[in-house]
């Protein structure tokens, strides 16, 4: 591709793959010594969201990138760093954007300062993704491309699908109660229960993925980048420094085509430690206990499949000739109650995955479409819970209002999970930053 008439000659430099071994994660008091990294002493080594242990910093194989060590922050003391800014050295307006969630989601997020940019005309930047012709794209790659492939592309999907199943069972049990008339036999019984299995199921699966989503956060990592030279033909001898997405060398999960390339090569390094291995489906537990435990992406998927799978109990108890046969006190104890303690590991979920995109725990931060993410599933989550909650009493009024909490709270999963399926196919998202 060329631009103003250029020539693009492309060089060898942060276009390579980065395998990245974040597993074994440090416990700050164990070597106090080993916090010294490259960029000089640590002297914040008391906080565990300030500091990267020096074999699991991101992207720490050169590339040109250098870590601003004093931008390593996390919303919680006691948890991992969520986010962290690196400099290149031929684009000192351009700095890489490392986020947990981003990592987790296959995606190579870019910062531009537009001052820098626009102050010398050496170097071409790409287009900010929340430009009209940059959503559209997107949006339209939603209609068209299903890269299955990819397991954020999956988590997003099922769980839309999921959502879409949930609005059919809420329609069925609640607007009987809105509109009479429109109500046939055995409607809420057959209609309501059958949906609700189904529904459940499938978040049952999408929590599933999700989980395995997060275990496999920073096995394989890459910048996603290629920096090059454009030679100028207008201009002779002028060259632009110019920044490109590098699809050809990512070996994140959602790169088919390097997946496939490289297949035989990871079949051949299966004798590799787990935290070596590009994919596995669950941590060892030196893993989960130095690393994972601290992890906050990995604690909200796992609150969120805990939840999914005792909410699936409701579902099961849910279906005509288990339903209709339980007594009040059975109906209560499996019917009820699973929904209220899945429908709390749903809005603890939905709340850590917005605190996991802040950079305070109490600051909320709109700007970044991971946060709405999780705020419309907390939302979700409080319907689902106050669904059970109304419907322990048998009175109308209570029974109505169950009914209309899983009709809103559908609807609520539905934005979220749709807007997760956008943020799946961004791979490639680049910020400005006006105000440095």
């Amino acid at each position: 591709m060329t631009q103003a008439g250029g020539i693009h000659a492309r060089l060898n430099m942060g276009s390579e793959s980065l395998s990245l071994v974040f597993s074994n994660a440090y416990a700050i008091e164990d070597n106090p010594a080993d916090m010294t990294s490259r960029n000089g002493p640590d002297t914040r080594s008391t906080q565990r969201n300030k500091t990267f242990h020096p074999a699991h910093e991101p992207v720490r194989h050169g590339n040109g990138l250098r870590l601003e060590s004093d931008r390593v922050t996390g919303p919680i003391p006691f948890l991992n760093p969520t986010r962290a800014y690196y400099r290149h050295d031929q684009r000192p307006d351009v700095r890489y954007k490392w986020t947990s969630r981003n990592d987790r989601k296959g995606r190579h997020a870019v910062d531009i300062q537009s001052s820098q940019a626009n102050a010398s005309m050496k170097h071409v930047t790409p287009r900010p993704t929340t430009s009209f012709r940059s959503v559209a794209r997107n949006i339209g790659h939603m209609l068209t491309y299903f890269p299955i492939w990819d397991v954020s592309f999956d988590v997003a999907f099922v769980f839309t699908i999921g959502s879409v199943i949930w609005i059919c069972n809420a329609f069925f049990v609640y607007l009987p109660l809105v509109q009479p008339s429109s109500e046939f036999e055995n409607e809420e019984l057959y209609g309501g229960g059958i949906t609700a299995f189904i529904g459940v199921t499938v978040f049952e699966v999408g929590s599933f993925l999700l989980l395995a989503e997060a275990v496999n956060e920073g096995r394989s990592g890459c910048f996603g980048w290629a920096v090059e030279q454009v030679l100028s033909r207008e201009e002779e001898g002028e060259e632009r420094v110019a920044l490109r997405p590098s699809k050809s060398h990512c070996t994140h999960h959602h790169n088919k085509q390097n997946s496939v390339k490289n297949r035989q090569m990871t079949q051949r390094k299966s004798d590799l430690a787990p935290q070596e291995r590009l994919w596995v489906w669950w941590p060892s537990n030196e893993e989960l206990r130095t690393h994972y435990v601290h992890n906050l992406g990995f604690i909200a998927s796992l609150s969120q499949l805990l939840g999914a799978t005792i909410f699936w109990i409701a579902g099961l108890t849910a279906l005509p000739g288990i339903y209709n046969r339980m007594s009040q006190t059975l109906t209560i104890i499996f019917y009820w109650t699973p929904q209220v303690l899945g429908g709390i590991g749903f809005v603890i979920s939905g709340a850590l995955f917005m605190i996991e995109t802040q950079s305070k725990w109490w600051k909320p931060a709109p700007r970044t479409l991971g946060w709405w993410v999780g705020a419309w599933n907390l939302v979700g989550g409080i319907g689902f819970t106050l669904c059970p909650v109304f419907g322990y009493d048998t009175r109308s009024w209570a029974q109505y209002q169950a009914s209309l909490s899983t009709f809103w709270g559908s609807w609520a999963f539905m934005i979220g999970s749709t807007l997760q399926w956008y943020e799946s196919l961004e791979k490639y998202p680049v910020e400005v930053d006006s105000t440095r």
